[in-house]
C-alpha cells in the first residue's frame, strides 16, 4: 500500500504510527508532515490546503490510499476534491465536515433532531448578540461559529468576561472570519466525555471514551487551547452512561446526517458534557481529535487501514475492531506563550531518552534544524508524550516520567492530566 496522509500534527504522526505498526512495509507520505513525521514517513512539502497539488502528487505517484486529518482542509472539500480525481481517500466530503465547519449548523441539526445539547441562540451582529446576552445569567458559553484552532470558545464566568468575549470574537476579530457568527449557550455542568467513533452512513462504531484537558493551566484555569493532555479509558464514569451517550446522541446524528442528505464517513468526535440531566452534546467534530488520537490509537488492536478499508468498501459494520484494555495518559508539552503567541525555533533536547518501553511521543509542532542537527519548536503543542500501562495511574507516572526528561526553553505543561481518574 502506498498512503497519502495529510497532516503536521500530533494527530498525524498517531495516525502514521499507527499504519506503520499495522505492516511495517507500508510505504506512507506525509504533506506537509512535522520531524516526528518524518521518522516514520516521506515528507512531502506541500501544504494540507493546496488541494490542486495534492491531488497530482497523489496521482503522478499512484497513491492507493489518502487520509485526510485536519478540520480545515476537510472544511474546505479535500475529500470531494480525491473523489473527483477518482482517488480512494478517507474522511468526510465538504458538506458532512459542516457538522464540525459550522457551529450554527451543528447545533440546528441538533435541535432539529431532538438530540440533547445545550440552550443556545445564534447571531450574526454584535449588538443584538449583545441584548441578548445582557438577559442571560452567568456562567455563559460564547462560540464562533467557524474553525478556530479549538480556541474559539470561551466560558464565561463573570458578566465582565462575557462582555470582553463577545468584543473579542466579534469586533475585534479575535479568531478572524469564524466570529462573524456566533454561538451563545447555557453553560453545562458535569463532567466532560471524548468518544470518537468510525461512521459510515448508519454504521456507528465507537471508540473507546477519552477525556480532554482544554484550559491551559492546572485546576482547569486559563485561556481555552487545543488540548493539553487525554486519558482513555474513564475508569471513574459507568459505561451505561457511555452507552447511553451512544444511544442517544452519537447515532442518532449519524442517522439525522444521513436524513439530511449529507451521510458522514470518517471517524465523529462527539465532546460531550455529563450532566444531572445526562449526557448532552458540546461540539461534533469531523475527523480524529488531537490529543485524544494520541490515547485512543495506541490501544487499537485491529488493524486501523483495515477499519479505513472497510469502511470505503461499505462493510464497516461488519469488520471486528478489537481494543486493548491497558490505559493510556497523554500529557502536552507546549510553548511557553501557548494559546496566545509564542516562540519558535528553540532547540528540544532528551528525545533519545525515551523510548518506546518508557513512552510514545508524539510530535505535534516540530521542525528540523536549519543546519540540519537535531530538532526544533514550531508550534504552541510541541509534544504528546503518552505513557501506557495496567491503570490510569502507571500510566500518569510513564508519561510523566517520561515528559520530564524532554527539555526546551519555556516548556509549559499540565502537571493534573487524568487526575479526575484517581479520585
Amino acid at each position: 500500500m502506498r498512503i497519502l496522509v495529510i497532516g503536521r500534527g500530533g494527530r498525524e504522526h498517531t495516525i502514521v504510527w499507527a499504519l506503520k505498526r499495522g505492516d511495517s512495509n507500508r510505504q506512507i507520505w506525509c504533506a506537509p508532515g512535522n520531524a516526528g513525521i518524518a521518522q516514520l514517513a516521506q515528507i512531502v512539502d506541500i501544504g494540507e490546503m493546496e488541494f490542486d497539488r495534492l491531488v497530482k502528487f497523489a496521482q503522478d505517484e499512484a497513491m492507493d490510499m489518502v487520509i485526510v486529518g485536519p478540520d480545515d482542509p476537510l472544511a474546505a472539500g479535500a475529500v470531494d476534491a480525491f473523489e473527483t480525481a477518482g482517488i480512494p481517500v478517507y474522511g468526510p466530503r465538504k458538506n458532512a465536515a459542516e457538522i464540525e465547519g459550522s457551529k450554527i449548523f451543528m447545533k440546528n441539526l441538533l435541535r432539529k433532531y431532538n438530540i440533547p445539547t445545550a440552550r443556545y441562540e445564534t447571531f450574526t451582529d454584535y449588538d443584538s448578540a449583545k441584548s441578548y446576552l445582557d438577559a442571560q445569567p452567568v456562567p455563559i458559553v460564547i462560540k464562533a461559529d467557524g474553525l478556530a484552532a479549538g480556541k474559539g470558545v470561551t466560558v464565561c464566568f463573570t458578566r465582565e468576561e462575557a462582555d470582553y468575549a463577545l468584543r473579542e470574537t466579534m469586533l475585534n476579530k479575535a479568531f478572524g472570519a469564524a466570529g462573524d457568527k456566533i454561538v451563545i449557550e447555557e453553560f453545562l455542568e458535569g463532567q466532560e466525555m471524548s468518544i470518537l467513533s468510525f461512521v459510515d452512513g448508519l454504521a456507528v462504531r465507537p471508540m473507546p471514551a477519552a477525556q480532554d484537558h482544554k484550559p491551559a493551566y492546572d485546576g482547569d484555569k486559563g485561556p481555552n487551547t487545543g488540548g493539553m493532555g487525554t486519558y482513555s479509558p474513564l475508569p471513574h464514569i459507568p459505561q451505561e452512561i457511555i452507552d447511553t451517550a451512544i444511544e442517544t446522541i452519537i447515532k442518532p446524528t449519524a442517522q439525522a446526517m444521513v436524513d439530511e442528505g449529507r451521510p458522514f464517513r470518517g471517524v465523529l468526535f462527539a465532546g460531550l458534557m455529563i450532566t444531572k440531566d445526562g449526557p448532552k452534546t458540546i461540539e461534533f467534530n469531523a475527523r480524529f481529535g488531537d490529543p485524544e488520537a494520541q490515547v485512543v490509537l495506541p490501544r487499537l488492536q485491529t488493524d486501523l487501514l483495515e477499519i479505513v478499508q472497510a469502511s470505503l468498501d461499505g462493510r464497516l459494520d461488519q469488520v471486528d475492531i478489537r481494543w486493548s484494555d491497558e490505559s493510556a495518559v497523554c500529557v502536552i508539552l507546549a510553548s511557553e506563550g501557548y494559546p496566545g503567541s509564542y516562540p519558535k525555533g528553540l532547540p528540544i533536547s532528551g528525545l533519545d531518552a525515551v523510548s518506546e518501553a518508557d513512552a510514545l511521543v508524539f510530535h505535534a509542532g516540530t521542525a528540523s534544524a536549519a543546519d540540519g542537527q537535531g530538532i526544533v519548536t514550531n508550534g504552541g503543542r510541541v509534544l504528546g508524550v503518552v505513557g501506557r500501562g495496567g491503570s490510569i495511574a502507571e500510566a500518569r507516572d510513564r508519561a510523566y516520567t517520561a515528559a520530564d526528561r524532554i527539555h526546551f526553553q519555556g516548556k509549559m505543561n499540565r502537571t493534573d492530566i487524568a487526575a479526575k481518574a484517581l479520585v
